[in-house]
């Protein structure tokens, strides 16, 4: 099952995104819908809305006069929290339903307002957040909501900034245009990444990856992905996990590379690993058969050492390699320190830089990396393994604490 977690700003367009979704075959679990049903006359969450913000929020009917209520609490943060903390759990537990009930090979989009407010987004595979301009979302409110310009702000007040929602996206879909460019952009999202993904995730199969070695400039969104999927692999093997350390060449700031993130993830033994693969499975990334070591170093210890698990992502638009080591094994020690030297030393950098030009220049023109990936592995043996255990020895480096 694919779980997308769907949000935007008032007035961003999210509802119209919602609905094609819907259109296409996802199953829509809608926690506006939600909130009003956990209210309902007779409900445990009307009961606990009227206790703590008195009787006068009801209206003549029985029901929860919602604009009376909202003049309450919004403008205010604790009276929105408290108001948050009676309708979230309940929403939740409502959703989850929804979700258990949903079929095993089903994308399931969940529409939460707010998501980044609430930390819902490594729960999901991907968080898919609908943008506008906050002074496009404005106008809409005043032209088409009839609010008033002080409402409307302090609606947009009590959510999280437009920053912070496109800091947590993994898809944003621009809704500064008309309606049709919008549907145009769902559609080519549940066509080319959706679909496949879920395709992917329900086989157990990472997705196909068919680019040669391409390196590209430095980005910083790399690092910005990297904190996200860590955060998903966390909490898709939640106490198995001792670290998520960001590790090859998209970690290292001003380093050319493919667009590939690297991640190590950190487990007290490989068995820990084993148990925590159908995990990692169903959080989006399945182990890869037939990758389960690293290329041991002179003078290194005992080759059975450098044993680890590897796993890939089902996701077909963003690549992403899992190196499932032993804390404290070899082949960790090694990933951590190659990365810390190339951060410290541009003549490394510049180094690395040139070697992997070189031989992405050789095997330009393949349909996949595994050429150049072989081809690069003697010089991390006989160049840069030397280098930087002289410089770990003058520096004092150490890797982090969490080896013991």
């Amino acid at each position: 099952m694919l779980k997308i977690g769907l949000t935007g700003g008032i007035a961003s367009g999210k509802s119209v995104v919602a609905a094609r979704l819907e259109e296409r075959g996802a199953v829509l679990v809608d926690a506006d819908a939600l909130a009003r049903e956990v209210v309902e006359p007779g409900t445990e969450g009307l009961d606990r809305v009227v206790s703590e913000f008195g009787g006068d929020v009801l209206g003549p009917d029985g029901r929860l006069d919602r604009p009376k209520l909202g003049a309450l609490v919004f403008g205010s943060p604790e009276r929105l929290a408290a108001l948050n903390g009676i309708v979230h759990p309940l929403v939740r537990a409502r959703a989850a339903d929804i979700v258990a009930a949903a079929a095993e090979d089903a994308v399931v989009v969940q529409d939460i307002p707010l998501l980044v407010e609430t930390r819902q987004g490594s729960d999901f595979h991907l968080v898919v957040v609908v943008d506008a301009p906050d002074d496009v979302r404005l106008r809409r409110m005043l032209e088409h909501r009839g609010m008033t310009r002080e409402a409307a702000l302090q609606r947009m007040a009590a959510q999280a900034t437009r920053n912070e929602r496109l800091a947590a996206a993994d898809v944003v879909l621009d809704n500064s245009g008309s309606v049709q460019h919008l549907l145009d952009q769902v559609d080519g999202l549940w066509d080319d990444r959706l679909v496949p993904f879920a395709r992917n995730l329900a086989a157990g199969t990472r997705a196909v990856r068919n680019c040669g070695p391409v390196l590209e400039p430095y980005r910083e969104e790399w690092a910005r992905d990297a904190a996200r999927i860590s955060a998903r692999l966390k909490t898709a093997a939640h106490g198995l996990i001792l670290a998520v350390d960001h590790i090859g060449s998209t970690s290292v700031p001003g380093l050319a590379a493919k667009d590939v993130i690297d991640l190590q993830v950190a487990v007290s033994g490989l068995d820990a690993a084993d148990t925590a693969a159908p995990r990692l499975a169903a959080g989006g990334f399945p182990r890869v058969p037939g990758a389960g070591s690293d290329t041991p170093k002179p003078g290194a210890p005992d080759p059975g050492q450098w044993q680890k698990r590897f796993h890939a992502n089902a996701d077909p638009a963003r690549p992403v390699n899992i190196h499932v080591r032993v804390a404290g094994s070899p082949g960790w020690r090694y990933a951590l320190m190659f990365r810390d030297w190339l951060r410290a030393n541009p003549s490394a950098r510049t180094l690395y830089a040139g070697h992997k030009a070189d031989l992405a220049a050789r095997f330009a023109g393949q349909s996949g990396t595994r050429a150049y990936a072989e081809a690069k592995e003697p010089w991390f043996t006989d160049v840069a393994w030397p280098l930087m255990t002289a410089w770990a020895d003058a520096t004092g480096w150490a890797p982090p604490s969490y080896a013991s």
